[in-house]
């Protein structure tokens, strides 16, 4: 197995990854800390896809893949924070006023975890981040400790991988998730 981590340039490869089995389907496609609240409700079905597909094809990729040869088997969501709804967070802290991008979903397809994909991932997206002039990357995972996570909710990531990839404790939130708080950590990339 080689992983190899790629901007999310192409949407097929995105809709592997995050689509629906069923195309109509409404599910989160990642849209819903990037976009306001507003229009994340108003884009059902096919809609939600099309619109991940235009952020593809955008200058800037909405994240970044993981591929196990030419199989998409991760995804990682990272933007600068003021273009996600963290910029005006009510319970996810501003720590300073830098210019920080925000990774706030990882996620591995079933049948492909325990591989060290989210590793991956997590390296590839401060690297994406970092050629983008980034001067620091944040993260809002999980402070769980040994306890178990609910696999659908641990898209946030975990505190033990996001430190184990340099990121450190910036702050506390007041952000729960599947019963865990979540913490806000940084890794500075200047």
């Amino acid at each position: 197995m080689v992983i190899s981590v790629r901007p999310a340039s192409v949407f097929e490869d995105v809709r592997a990854v995050l689509g629906p089995k069923s195309p109509g389907a409404n599910v989160c496609w990642c849209l819903s800390y990037r976009i306001p609240s507003k229009l994340n409700n108003e884009l059902r079905g096919l809609a939600r896809g099309e619109y991940v597909a235009g952020l593809c094809r955008g200058e800037t990729p909405p994240g970044v893949l993981a591929h196990d040869g030419d199989e998409p088997v991760g995804w990682a969501a990272v933007a600068p924070r003021a273009d996600t709804s963290y910029a005006r967070s009510r319970t996810i802290p501003k720590v300073d006023d830098l210019p920080v991008w925000s990774l706030w979903c990882v996620r591995v397809r079933p049948g492909h975890r325990g591989r060290g994909i989210s590793h991956a991932l997590i390296a590839g997206a401060v690297e994406f981040a970092r050629a983008r002039g980034a001067p620091v990357i944040e993260a809002y995972p999980l402070d769980n400790g040994d306890a178990k996570v609910d696999l659908t909710m641990a898209y946030a990531g975990i505190r033990k991988n996001f430190e184990r990839a340099g990121f450190v404790h910036a702050a506390d939130t007041t952000s729960v998730l599947a019963g865990h708080p979540r913490i806000l950590m940084r890794l500075d990339l200047r």
